[in-house]
């Protein structure tokens, strides 16, 4: 739908539209992008600050540059909603993220401009560099290949290794480094620095020089001779030769650092760039939230900010009538500062999620124990590792769908040394508008198959401080995971003493003779609630509360078969290889035989959507429960009328 406020904009469908307008109005054409941007997110929702901060670099890019023939990858996806709108998808932007709509990141099936699904941070220069040499085999070697990827995401190990092979290869390769100091929270580590040093250095401007003038002569030539090819390079390399520069040293030709608003210089660079061959580097320096005030000042915050009115930057909240129990991830950023505070060797571990894990809490209180390692969690487990070998007890909390980049240093490092580091799993099972790269759903199977570690999960925030606390007591010598979901739990009044919880041991949270409920984790409290709504249909269903996968609870699961020929398993995750598996198998090995349903995230990719759309997609919700168990029965009940008839009908024949 046109919008009389974004006369530039929409005559721009795609980016040969874009392409056929002057240079001159390109400073125009961001101003509306980013108007729409501000727009659309008040209204909506989505990632904020990181896609105002890349405007001009979209618009550029898709200028300069012959999309989708060339090929672009943008690094995390945050940062690539310019981009979203000016390919094909600005009438349906008001979906972004919602169920059935458009997603939040780049999708390959969404659009052919999404060369590379993103949503992970780091993957950005390995995969642009499998393209260029997928082309180079193909002999398309005018096709240019450019990864975006973000200062924060450079600090990533798979950044620098695809850094390092980069300069080996004689590639039409342009990797932009977006710079504003920032991942979700302030960029962290000697990089950072670095980078500020080389943004200061005034570099760029000699090299500008020296790149416009080379170029000027290779078209009075009029081809790219081997010797004036050369020529650049060395001359790139003699001007930089009075500085260290990391990125020169493996191979790859810098360029910056370059203002990342200044549209017009910016595409005029990019173009000069396409003439020049072989891996190149182009710093980019930006600021994140950039044409919006308040998301510039308060960059964390209006990373994601939810809802606002975009004229008094006043973010809506959910009106405080009656009180609501807190987030998961709050509780557990309190509850490490009770633990720190009466245990001197406790320490916590967080790969650049200070915020959304709530260790900055700590970080305030205690910024000696306190470690954010920048987006590295390969780093991360091990780091914990480490500490842990000289006695600390190391929290390390990792989202779920970010644990599975560490999983050979979660093997390696801590479960074949036997190490007892907590990890904390954060984003546990379905996490929403974020979709299929971050939902959580695989971290039980993964764990569950690793010998001599412990796999729980809390119904509520008071077992999620009561599993916090038994990880750091005596006797807990093993690698201790908690998995909990994104968001609000179940309790008001959840800051109770702590109790220990003698470890693999579920408990029976209400009785009921029909059908037995098994549940993992916070889905406890849907089951509860299937419970109730039970009750209307006549039938009384027992609930039992594993709270650990392994070592699962034998006794519970004895009694359970012992007594109940209908049993269903309940979790927020993958039905292959979670809880209804290790019940499965409990089955199988000591032999007993009943009707069992598996209820979780079914064997296939979820997309994004609210997590009570996807709950309900999945049939894991309160009524999913519900349905299970009266087909359960109903199918009982068929049975035996079926079984009645058949021998009415035999007992006539005689």
């Amino acid at each position: 739908m046109k919008h009389v406020d974004f006369p530039l904009l929409d005559q721009i469908e795609y980016p040969a539209d874009l392409r056929k307008m002057q240079l001159a109005q390109l400073p125009q054409v961001c101003d509306e992008l980013r108007s729409f941007i501000i727009e659309s997110v008040s209204k909506n929702g989505g990632h904020f600050g990181a896609s105002l901060g890349t405007v001009e670099l979209a618009v550029a890019l898709h200028y300069a540059m012959d999309t989708p023939y060339d090929q672009l990858v943008w690094d995390v996806g945050h940062q690539a909603y310019g981009h979203k709108i000016l390919t094909g998808r600005r009438a349906v932007f008001h979906t972004n993220r919602k169920y059935d709509g458009i997603s939040g990141f780049p999708r390959r099936e969404e659009s052919v401009y999404d060369t590379f699904g993103t949503g992970h941070s780091s993957t950005s220069v390995s995969a642009i560099l499998g393209m260029a040499a997928a082309a180079r085999q193909k002999g398309e070697t005018s096709k240019q290949h450019i990864a975006v990827i973000g200062d924060g995401a450079m600090t990533a190990g798979q950044a620098f290794e695809a850094l390092n092979h980069a300069g080996s290869m004689d590639f039409n390769l342009t990797i932009i480094l977006n710079d504003n100091c920032m991942s979700i929270d302030p960029a962290v580590g000697a990089l950072k620095e670095y980078l500020t040093q080389l943004a200061l250095s005034g570099t760029y401007n000699k090299i500008r020089k020296n790149v416009g003038q080379t170029m000027d002569r290779l078209q009075e030539v009029g081809k790219h001779s081997k010797r004036l090819i050369n020529h650049v390079k060395s001359g790139i390399k003699s001007m930089l030769a009075d500085q260290a520069n990391f990125f020169e040293a493996l191979n790859l030709c810098y360029f910056g650092a370059v203002d990342g608003h200044d549209v017009l210089k910016l595409t005029g660079l990019l173009q000069d760039l396409k003439g020049i061959p072989g891996p190149k580097l182009l710093h980019v320096v930006t600021t994140k939230g950039k044409g919006y005030e308040p998301a510039e000042k308060e960059q964390t915050l209006w990373h994601f900010p939810g809802l606002f009115d975009k004229v008094t930057g006043t973010i809506h909240k959910p009106a405080a009538n009656t009180p609501t129990p807190p987030k998961y991830q709050d509780v557990f950023g309190h509850t490490m500062i009770e633990l720190a505070s009466s245990n001197a060797n406790i320490a916590a571990v967080t790969p650049a999620m200070l915020s959304g894990s709530s260790l900055k809490l700590m970080m305030e209180k205690m910024p000696d124990r306190t470690f954010d390692v920048g987006i590295c969690e390969q780093h991360a487990v091990t780091f914990s590792a480490g500490m842990a070998v000289h006695g600390m007890k190391v929290y390390c909390n990792i989202y779920s769908s970010f644990m599975q980049r560490g999983y050979d240093q979660l093997i390696h490092d801590v479960v074949l040394q036997k190490l007892p580091v907590v990890f904390c799993l954060d984003r546990g099972g379905l996490v929403g508008e974020d979709g299929a790269t971050h939902h959580g759903i695989f971290d039980i199977a993964y764990c569950r198959c690793l010998p001599g570690v412990i796999v729980s999960a809390p119904i509520n925030e008071i077992e999620l401080r009561n599993l916090m606390y038994t990880a750091q007591l005596p006797g807990s010598d093993q690698p201790f995971f908690i998995r909990y979901p994104r968001g609000q739990g179940a309790t008001i009044d959840w800051q109770q003493p702590f109790e220990q919880i003698k470890i693999g041991t579920g408990r029976l949270i209400r009785d009921g003779a029909d059908i037995a409920i098994l549940s993992f984790g916070h889905p406890g409290n849907f089951a509860d609630q299937a419970c109730d709504d039970l009750q209307a249909h006549g039938i009384a269903a027992a609930l039992f509360d594993m709270r650990f996968v392994k070592p699962i609870d034998q006794n519970l699961l004895h009694h359970v078969f012992q007594n109940y020929q209908h049993i269903i398993t309940v979790e927020d995750g993958s039905i292959v290889g979670g809880l209804g598996s290790a019940v499965v198998e409990f089955m199988s090995r000591f032999g007993y035989y009943a009707d069992i349903r598996i209820l979780g995230v079914p064997d296939r990719i979820v997309e994004h959507g609210s997590v009570q759309q996807l709950y309900r997609e999945c049939g894991y919700d309160a009524r999913g429960i519900v349905d299970t168990v009266l087909e359960m029965l109903h199918e009982k009940v068929l049975t035996r009328k079926l079984l009645r008839y058949e021998s009415i009908q035999y007992s006539g024949q005689l």
